[in-house]
């Protein structure tokens, strides 16, 4: 009884010295390759949602909403640019593409991004893709009486 009460604990430090043996070993193999840094890339929308009824005291905001093509891809930011005098809002969205094993699944998406105050008026919406194509949209302001 005492033997086998000895084996059992005896193999069970050798699987848990096994483990962490291979865990620092992978540890240790990614250290010495270098961990690659995520990308980031252009991502393209597939609709672009532009709320109606905003005045110029309103916060201005559109919804980018779409699917990445799999789990290494998580939302980084949107960056904007507004043209007040030329009535031209632009979006470029962007992700962080981790490098290694992904799931290969569609992953959908849907941001709020802010464009801030407005003047009133009639404001194109350009949200920009990765291959130089975009899609566009009216924006209308309304003025405060």
């Amino acid at each position: 009884m005492f033997f086998k009460s000895m084996l059992g604990k005896v193999s069970g430090l050798v699987v848990v010295a096994m483990l962490s043996s291979s865990v620092s070993m992978a540890y240790m193999e990614s250290e010495e390759l270098g961990e690659v840094p995520p990308r980031e890339v252009v991502v393209s929308v597939n609709d672009v949602f532009v709320p109606g009824g905003l005045k110029s005291t309103d916060r201005a905001f559109v919804l980018l909403s779409g699917l990445f093509p799999n789990g290494c891809y998580n939302w980084d930011r949107a960056e904007v640019t507004v043209d007040q005098h030329g009535k031209l809002v632009s979006i470029t969205p962007y992700a962080q593409v981790n490098q290694g094993m992904c799931i290969q699944v569609l992953v959908p998406f849907t941001r709020e991004v802010v464009l801030g105050s407005l003047s009133a008026g009639s404001y194109r919406v350009r949200v920009s893709a990765g291959d130089g194509t975009f899609q566009e949209k009216t924006l209308n302001i309304e003025g405060v009486n």
